[in-house]
């Protein structure tokens, strides 16, 4: 398992860095995959380069802990995502000592501004509910690209146990029109913003 010792302070050092963990994790033919699909995200999306770097350190800084952390890696089933380092934390813990753990390790990232903690406590989900969370989030992604009113290339759509979570900078109508759409689609059973407003 590979462990950060030191701070990332060169933005294209972040970026080498999470190419070199992807490479690690999924194979080379895998990182070309991505850089094509990244390149082309990264052109549409209204961070700046720099600062869809350091959100991309920080979900990988943040994986890193809490997997090398053995209590959080055997007791938890967590996902972080960063927005302009505005964290979202969603999954399960089995208790609170556990969600206090985790909130207290990636609050000590650097780069993190706010944590949006939706940490649920009880059992993990099962591979069911998982598969179920991967259809509803491609449900909401078609049902967003659709739109011809908003920008979908600019929202983040990720769901845990039927909950639905939206990210990304966007306008307050849009963020209004996204949220209508999401909650109209069947099998979602709440939607949670986490917008930043331009």
């Amino acid at each position: 398992m590979l462990t950060f010792t030191t701070p990332l302070k060169n933005k294209s050092c972040k970026l080498v860095t999470v190419l070199l963990i992807i490479s690690i994790l999924q194979g080379c033919a895998a990182v070309a995959v991505i850089a094509v699909t990244t390149g082309t995200s990264m052109a549409t999306d209204r961070r700046s380069i720099g600062n869809q770097i350091d959100d991309q350190s920080i979900e990988v800084v943040a994986y890193n802990e809490i997997t090398k952390n053995k209590s959080l890696n055997d007791n938890t089933n967590l996902h972080i995502i960063s927005v302009n380092g505005s964290v979202l934390v969603i999954g399960q813990a089995l208790n609170t000592y556990l969600r206090d753990q985790a909130i207290k390790i990636i609050n000590n990232i650097d780069g993190v501004v706010r944590i949006h903690n939706q940490i649920r406590l009880g059992n993990l989900t099962s591979i069911t509910t998982q598969a179920n969370d991967i259809w509803l989030t491609s449900k909401v992604k078609s049902a967003l690209f659709s739109s011809d009113v908003i920008n979908a290339d600019t929202i983040k759509v990720i769901t845990e146990n039927a909950e639905v979570f939206l990210m990304g900078l966007v306008t307050k109508k849009e963020a209004d029109i996204a949220i209508d759409i999401t909650r109209n689609i069947s099998g979602v059973s709440r939607v949670f913003k986490a917008f930043e407003y331009l």
